[in-house]
């Protein structure tokens, strides 16, 4: 199987796997149990802590270690908002957002907070004009995802941070896909918060990390818990926190590389105009090239999904917190295309085993197979 779904989910490294089956026999013990070898873990997890400090140039106070992205996204929007609820109930965020995003805003709206939510520009990034009009003297909290997993596009969050600091409002952002693959550490210093996950760098699943700056009171979502500053509760998983320190450590920004691939995907499929909407930006400094949104017309994305898999190309339809729902793709109910048109999108992503060949490749079966549906429905229509 050639595997273009790396926007999913990644292998996990070898290296990453050799930490985690020896600390899982070494290094077993409860951080919150006082003998020795409940210490070994504590010391431990202290170590990964300053090393993802070091790495994103921010406090070790303010990393938490939970169970991935969903729990990183949930627990920091949720304490971040009853924190400050005395100063207001109304949270601003974008329709492109993740679904855990989504999932910790209807939970405070259920809770009495307002929830605004914006649309992208043409070209993939939030409508500042329309964020700025959306702020009021109750918004207390934004929410905007760094690095949309869906077409790649770099939201601009220097711009959004200069604005929010002008309003005293605190910034969340959603950084699980850009982790590993950009230089965070000029984001950290921006917001207030941010989230990562180790399974999108070749670490193991279950295992995430959120930021959130230490001059900002924690209120337990949960009362409780005692598990990382009474954050979140569940014992530490001391092994998977080490083996994402070890991926993380060795994540490369391939961004040339990438971007070879994403023009030689695209010099492909360019002549064939009437048949894909490749979602690019002017500006390639503005977009992650080793994810491609395209929309493939007249054919539902599920369908170009199962049937490049039968031929032996793993891609998605979009964020794959959502497959399986019968909704459209967050990207483009973001830029507010027609629904049925948003049907038609699929995600191809590269990774550490993508090469140029397997590139071209996928790019020619998916011409062929759009091809042959044509020739299908025009064969069916002439009966």
């Amino acid at each position: 199987m050639n595997y273009f779904d790396y926007a999913a989910s990644t292998p996990l490294h070898s290296e990453a796997a050799l930490v985690y089956t020896k600390l899982s026999e070494s290094c077993y013990g409860n951080t919150s149990s006082l003998h020795e070898v409940g210490a070994m873990a504590q010391n431990m997890l202290a170590h990964c802590r300053g090393e993802f400090a070091d790495m994103l140039r921010v406090e070790s106070a303010g990393i938490y270690f939970t169970a991935g992205g969903t729990e990183s996204n949930l627990l920091s929007i949720l304490s971040l908002a009853k924190a400050n609820k005395h100063k207001g109930n109304h949270i601003i965020t974008t329709l492109g957002e993740h679904p855990s995003v989504d999932s910790a805003l209807e939970y405070l709206r259920e809770d009495g907070f307002t929830i605004t939510k914006i649309p992208f520009t043409q070209d993939g990034f939030v409508n500042l004009d329309l964020f700025k009009k959306a702020i009021t003297d109750t918004t207390i909290l934004v929410s905007v995802q760094h690095i949309n997993p869906e077409i790649g596009t770099i939201q601009p969050l220097k711009e959004i941070s200069k604005i929010v600091k002008e309003h005293d409002i605190l910034l969340h952002s959603d950084c699980i896909q850009s982790f590993g693959k950009v230089d965070l550490q000029s984001v950290a210093n921006l917001v207030d918060s941010l989230t990562i996950s180790a399974h999108k760098v070749y670490g193991p699943k279950g295992v995430g990390m959120a930021y959130i700056d230490p001059k900002h009171r924690i209120v337990p979502v949960f009362p409780g818990l005692v598990h990382e500053s009474r954050f979140r509760g569940g014992t530490v998983n001391v092994p998977g926190i080490a083996a994402f320190t070890t991926a993380a450590k060795m994540s490369q920004h391939n961004k040339e590389l990438f971007t070879t691939f994403r023009n030689a995907f695209s010099d492909k499929i360019k002549p064939f105009s009437e048949l894909f909407t490749m979602y690019n930006c002017d500006d390639k400094d503005k977009q992650l090239p080793q994810i491609v949104g395209l929309r493939v017309h007249h054919v539902e994305g599920q369908l170009m999904m199962l049937e490049l898999n039968r031929r032996g190309y793993a891609i998605s339809t979009g964020s794959a917190c959502q497959v399986g729902q019968q909704t459209s793709s967050k990207a483009m109910m973001a830029l507010q295309i027609e629904p049925q048109e948003a049907k038609e999108f699929i995600r191809i992503s590269f990774g550490n085993t993508t090469t140029l060949e397997s590139v071209r490749a996928l790019a020619d079966c998916l011409i062929q197979v759009r091809q042959q549906f044509h020739r299908t429905t025009a064969t069916i229509e002439s009966i």
